[in-house]
């Protein structure tokens, strides 16, 4: 007997709503490699998230649903995953901004590489540090988090029903503001031993004029920022999972959950 399926059209704006919430997530959040792959991959992404959270999609009226109210439904499920993407992605960007502080400081900004994310010139440090906290958001069950917040955020957000009002954006920008001091808290210690290697070395010139300490500076720094960082990566997954669930709160506190 052939089988007949049928959608319903209350299902599927339900289906396109819960879609909407989790493209604009998916903007922000440090999937690796994401912003490098085919349309056609993160399209499948973003429709097999939204599949699988399809327990919890919202029950929508098929009756009272226009196109401008649609379209209005839609914007404000995008506005919802902007701002859990936001908050995501400060995980990334503490790491990235430290590494960009250490490759000034270190030399590896002459270095550079391509962008797998910008398809851009940057630093070799700084492209290493973003694909390594990419990685880490895996490894510690960040991405879990994420969909468990989506959940959670369609039974006590239903469509249409969030607004981003003072308080949240004030969290939202809290949060960002706080990127800059953990990515400094991050780097601090490599660059002042950095600074105490150009102290030591602005010493010796003094002493003799004669040594050519150029040439000695480089591979110095860049071998010592090397130490430094393969002494401490074995708290960066501490470190991912404190600013990790930082963020997530800050985004539960933001959507009101």
């Amino acid at each position: 007997m052939p089988a007949n399926l049928q959608l319903s059209v209350g299902t599927l704006c339900a289906f396109l709503l819960v879609l909407a919430r989790v493209s604009g997530a998916l903007v922000f959040v440090p999937v690796p490699g994401a912003s490098g792959a085919p349309p056609v991959a993160r399209t499948v992404l973003a429709t097999g998230l939204t599949l699988a959270l399809a327990a919890r999609w919202p029950t929508v009226d098929a009756a009272s649903i226009t196109a401008a109210r649609l379209t209005g439904w839609a914007i404000a499920e995008a506005v919802v995953g902007l701002a859990i993407g936001i908050c995501i992605a400060v995980v990334l960007e503490a790491f990235t901004l430290a590494a960009q502080i250490l490759g000034l400081q270190a030399g590896y900004a002459y270095a550079s590489t391509i962008d797998p994310n910008t398809q851009a010139d940057s630093g070799i440090l700084l492209v290493f540090a973003q694909l390594f906290a990419g990685l880490l958001f895996f490894a510690v069950g960040l991405d879990r988090e994420v969909v468990r917040l989506f959940a959670r955020s369609l039974e006590k957000i239903p469509p249409a029903a969030y607004v981003l009002g003072t308080a949240s954006a004030q969290t939202v920008i809290h949060l960002a503001s706080n990127l800059f001091s953990v990515g400094l808290r991050l780097a601090l210690p490599v660059v002042a031993l950095l600074i105490m290697v150009d102290i030591a070395l602005a010493l010796l010139s003094r002493v003799n004029a004669q040594l050519q300490l150029l040439t000695l500076a480089f591979p110095a720094k860049m071998q010592i920022a090397l130490l430094i960082l393969a002494w401490v990566a074995f708290l960066f997954p501490r470190l991912c999972r404190e600013i990790g669930g930082r963020s997530l709160g800050a985004a539960q506190h933001a959507l009101g959950l």
